[in-house]
């Protein structure tokens, strides 16, 4: 484990002794601790306890607390140095505890859960929206303009709000904070994530599928025309509400094919596509619900265009995100898989020839629940507030 990992993890930067076996008991939180990992002892100083929680930085709002995508924010600010949650709504959870909802966050010292009426908002800095669909606008256009805040819904994610109407059944109530709204797929739109109020995260769908291809389509490499994506989820994508659909004697021994040619993340990666293009894609898009908790992978057909080889797409994969904390091309013939980034914020990917000439085919694997949502979300609000990007994210993919 790094350095880096120790102190995302509250600890100060410590050394590994080997053969040591004595443990050392901690009586206040400036005393020196050994503890163990893979064999060797780590002698270190301990980090502030619960008690001083409250002094971190940045004061958090959590809108929304009771799905999955809530629950994730909660278990990786558990981690985060800076950033402390002091307000938490859930309306049909108000008044009850984090822990009761979610018990595997039974150690988190939280606020009681109020509803989005009663909030305070006087003692928020940074607000993460995970309300449903349709149910964001009217909220986030009530809330104090000195706010940062990171939307995981999709209602700020479409630049054109007849589209929006269009894919979601309904008008859009914010257009002004839609203009102002930008779209945070972290390591394409860095820059502008910087300097805004109001970042739109992106789909979990849209994440897997553009970051390997924006950098294609931006140096021209592949066709505009015949792109093909087969997208599989695990069934935490389709939210936490009872379904008839998800439950596990409908789910288990078989996959799912749904929203064929009308899912509502199909405008969201056009519109990324046809941006790095600068002129339209369309692209031929089905999504798949599989019997696993979560974990993504996007397997994406597309034509080279004349001249180009695979060493090109590699290499333009690899100079594009060889920097990147998160966005990782494997070596040569490795192929992705969801078990290898299950509960982590990375995006793991590579390129293969297809057996048509001319043709190359991508796989990309991600969380959908942390780099398609909760992960890249905290990264935006990181960027967005001067912090490094990967504070509070150093989690390593959990396996088996």
């Amino acid at each position: 484990m790094s350095t880096a990992t120790f102190n995302s993890i509250c600890f100060n930067q410590g050394y590994l002794r080997k053969g040591e076996v004595k443990i050392s008991k901690v009586k206040n939180r400036n005393q020196r601790v050994k503890f163990y990992v893979g064999g060797a002892s780590v002698l270190s100083t301990k980090c502030m306890q619960s008690s001083e929680k409250n002094k971190k930085e940045v004061r958090i709002g959590l809108l929304g607390a009771s799905g999955y995508t809530g629950a994730e924010i909660v278990r990786l600010l558990g981690n985060h140095p800076y950033f402390g949650i002091t307000l938490i709504t859930a309306d049909r959870k108000a008044g009850q505890s984090m822990g009761s909802v979610f018990p595997h966050l039974i150690t988190q010292d939280l606020p009681t859960m109020v509803s989005v009426k009663d909030a305070d908002f006087s003692s928020v800095d940074a607000v993460f929206c995970c309300l449903p669909h349709g149910t964001t606008q009217d909220i986030i256009k009530g809330l104090p303009r000195h706010l940062k805040i990171v939307d995981l819904s999709a209602d700020f994610r479409l630049r054109d709000i007849a589209e929006y109407e269009e894919w979601y059944g309904q008008p859009h109530s914010a257009s002004d904070l839609q203009k102002e709204a930008v779209y945070g797929l972290t390591e394409i739109s860095r820059e502008d994530v910087k300097n805004a109020r109001l970042v739109a995260n992106p789909g979990c769908y849209p994440t897997s599928i553009q970051l390997p291809l924006v950098p294609l389509i931006k140096a021209k490499l592949i066709e505009h025309r015949n792109i093909i994506i087969d997208s599989k989820s695990g069934v935490s994508g389709a939210g936490r509400g009872a379904k008839e659909a998800n439950l596990y004697s409908e789910i288990a021994e078989g996959i799912y094919s749904y929203g064929v040619t009308k899912h509502r993340h199909v405008p969201e990666i056009e519109q990324g596509l046809s941006d790095a293009a600068q002129s339209k894609i369309n692209v031929s898009f089905t999504p798949h619900l599989m019997p696993m908790i979560r974990g993504m992978q996007s397997t994406i057909y597309v034509e080279m265009s004349q001249g180009v080889t695979m060493e090109d797409l590699y290499q333009q994969l690899r100079k594009s995100y060889k920097d990147e904390e998160f966005v990782k091309l494997l070596d040569k013939g490795v192929v992705p898989r969801t078990h290898n980034v299950r509960g982590s914020n990375y995006c793991f990917m590579n390129v293969f020839p297809d057996r048509i000439p001319g043709r190359a085919i991508i796989i990309s694997v991600i969380d959908n629940l942390v780099k398609g949502a909760s992960g890249q979300a905290l990264q935006n609000l990181n960027i967005m507030l001067g912090y490094p990007e990967n504070t509070g994210l150093l989690y390593q993919p959990l396996f088996p």
